[in-house]
């Protein structure tokens, strides 16, 4: 077991109240990224820091804030290290994450009750049942699709929205204004909103 200094966990709160340069709303600490701050000498310190996915373009910028907010607190040498393993998933994000989302307009992602390989299949894009008009999209092997199936099977909670709670919501694109969020809209409201996809 790793033992945390009192001096490695204020600075790994320090750390972890950068925001998200994507989520402006959620810290890492509450995505959920931020893995730990590890003295690495009198003034000096490595952060591990794992990415949302393997390429995420907003890693570069997480880095560069942690940085600065380290050597603001009067760290002289910060190393920004990027860890793979184990992956990040949306399990992660913290309840208080969650609500800031919900509060925010961004439907959260369902927390997943297995870990592992997702299987992957054609499913609907309307996830309230009774509806005879189901769309469908091209087959794709995105993590969003899977999730799509299971609703329709009735074997996962349904995406609610954030607006007006209204589990009658439906998919418009697989992708939003990031490559981890989908564009739905809600049937009860009409608003569209964004979710931020399960991984």
């Amino acid at each position: 077991m790793v033992t945390v200094t009192a001096l490695e966990a204020e600075l790994l709160e320090v750390a972890g109240s950068v925001l998200d340069p994507e989520l402006p709303v959620l810290t890492l600490q509450e995505l959920g990224v931020l893995r730990a701050v590890h003295m690495r000498g009198a003034n000096a310190v490595e952060v591990e820091l794992t990415p949302t996915y393997t390429g995420c373009p907003a890693i570069e910028a997480m880095s560069l804030d942690i940085e600065r907010a380290l050597h603001q607190h009067g760290v002289r040498e910060v190393t920004v290290r990027t860890v793979l393993a184990p992956a990040w998933s949306t399990n992660d994000i913290t309840d208080e994450g969650r609500r800031k989302l919900r509060e925010f307009g961004i439907a959260p992602p369902r927390v997943r009750r297995e870990s592992g390989p997702l299987t992957l299949s054609l499913g609907p894009t309307r996830t309230h049942a009774g509806d005879t008009a189901v769309q469908r999209q091209p087959a794709t092997t995105d993590a969003t699709e899977a999730t799509e199936a299971t609703e329709a099977t009735g074997t996962a909670d349904p995406i609610h929205c954030p607006h007006c709670g209204s589990a009658d919501t439906e998919l418009l694109s697989r992708f939003s204004s990031t490559a981890c969020k989908a564009l739905r809209r809600c049937l009860a409201c009409r608003e569209p909103f964004d979710h931020f996809k399960e991984l």
